[in-house]
């Protein structure tokens, strides 16, 4: 804090963070300014109204800006980049027309959502679900009953792996701002969202398509899309294998780490540092990016697939900017003091940090509709705060990062643009949507705070 910690200073502090918080939303939703420049604008802002020194406020926002993306776009950037390969090789269909041939007819929903969670590890929400969405009108068209039956399982699926776990750009921005380690958050986040999926998603989608009859129209039918010859895709085996190697690739730095902290291995080992650099998130993706190309090369030319990797970077710009714009906000707050204050209130109050995480974020989604927004901002609000609290370990860590994760995915609704998407292509009117998917997003987010809260309580 710039000044002692008088109750003077932490009230005003904590009004300058709220005026902040406002401002965001005035600027994003009042005056449609871009998030990144209505960040970067009240980060300057926040910066004067604290107190920062005129010659340090440009590197103060400098310093947080650069730290955020250099732990965010090497994830973003290599996920994307796997997620359309596997897209344009045909290997989301081979995954879902495999799996709902050996599931039946019954269980295509879980099919098509099992698919969604595999397929949804390295492609973003908006991507996968265009991916999916013909498949989808394909197997309701062929078992029939209402479409929301299949197409709620998948798309709450691509939610809870874009929300919860990384290479997703809010998780990992979140955890670079808060300090959690990447791989321990993609164990937490993997174990809290398949269940979270599972009650949120599946079995609210199978009521749902029960509830509302939705039935699929030619408007939904995506015959325009040229499928690939059967020679051409990659088996099944090939997509499930690309999807879990990075998995498998961190799960063994977090293996050693933890056999090296039980004292079973010597963490100085030649070996075992080379094996858990190889296990690093960003070189886990790497290795698979290169699996991809040498694999696709035969099928789709090198040329190709450059291009689809330069073609992939385009749309996450944006995405990589606005967690960076949440870093640099963080920056300003940390050096502000705002962090102090707010955890010497939130002291008084008694109210646990993982509790304030998910309703900040909650009130910041409801507000301006963006999770990715919301998710950073929260974190980006919270990360001093947290930085100042004693006794967290990284599972807490991980723990918060999924609580401002399951608040930034409840009651999606007009702003979202989430909710446009699923509505259009669709077709529901907007009452339908907020009973169906608006009710699933919150369920997901409940219940993914659920989880993480209880067993903050327990472990």
């Amino acid at each position: 804090m710039t000044e002692s910690a008088t109750p003077e200073n932490v009230g005003y502090l904590l009004s300058i963070a709220a005026g902040a918080i406002v401002l965001l939303l005035v600027f994003i939703m009042r005056f449609r300014i871009h998030a990144f420049v209505s960040l970067t604008l009240v980060s300057v802002l926040t910066a004067l109204a604290t107190g920062v020194a005129y010659d340090q406020v440009v590197p103060t926002m400098l310093g947080g800006l650069g730290g955020t993306l250099a732990g965010v776009a090497l994830l973003v950037g290599l996920g994307a980049m796997i997620g359309v390969i596997l897209e344009v090789s045909g290997g989301a269909q081979v995954l879902a027309d495999t799996l709902i041939n050996r599931f039946g007819k019954e269980r295509a929903p879980m099919a098509l959502g099992i698919a969604s969670l595999m397929f949804g590890f390295p492609i973003f929400f908006d991507a996968g679900l265009m991916v999916m969405l013909p498949i989808i009108f394909t197997v309701a068209s062929r078992f029939g009953g209402s479409v929301l039956k299949y197409a709620l399982p998948s798309a709450g699926a691509f939610a809870v792996m874009h929300g919860f776990v990384p290479p997703h750009p809010g998780p990992v921005a979140a955890a670079e701002l808060l300090g959690a380690n990447i791989g321990l958050l993609l164990v937490v986040g993997l174990l809290v969202a398949i269940p979270t999926w599972y009650f949120g998603a599946y079995l609210f989608g199978l009521w749902a398509g029960k509830r509302f009859q939705l039935p699929v129209t030619n408007a939904f039918q995506m015959g325009d899309r040229t499928p690939l010859a059967d020679a051409d895709k990659p088996s099944f085996a090939v997509v499930l294998g690309i999807l879990l190697l990075p998995v498998l690739l961190i799960f063994l730095d977090t293996g050693l780490n933890t056999l090296t902290v039980m004292g079973m291995l010597d963490g100085g080992a030649t070996w075992v540092e080379m094996a858990r650099m190889l296990g690093k998130t960003p070189v886990a993706l790497l290795i698979t990016l290169l699996v991809c190309l040498v694999y696709f090369s035969r099928t789709h030319g090198k040329d190709r697939l450059e291009k689809l990797c330069g073609d992939a970077l385009a749309p996450i710009c944006a995405v990589i900017l606005v967690t960076g714009a949440g870093g640099m906000f963080g920056g300003v707050l940390r050096a502000s003091g705002i962090g102090d204050a707010l955890a010497s209130v939130l002291s008084d109050t008694g109210m646990p940090i993982i509790l304030a995480a998910f309703i900040i974020s909650t009130l910041l989604r409801v507000a301006q509709g963006s999770a990715t927004v919301a998710l950073t901002t929260t974190a980006a609000l919270l990360s001093p705060t947290v930085a100042a609290m004693t006794g967290l370990s990284q599972l807490d860590l991980c723990f918060i990062v999924i609580a401002i994760a399951g608040g930034a995915t409840v009651l999606s609704h007009f702003n979202d643009s989430g909710f446009w998407l699923v509505s259009r292509f669709l077709q529901m009117d907007e009452k339908t949507t907020l009973k169906t998917w608006t009710v699933m997003e919150t369920l997901l987010g409940g219940i993914a705070f659920l989880i993480v809260a209880l067993a903050s309580m327990v472990l």
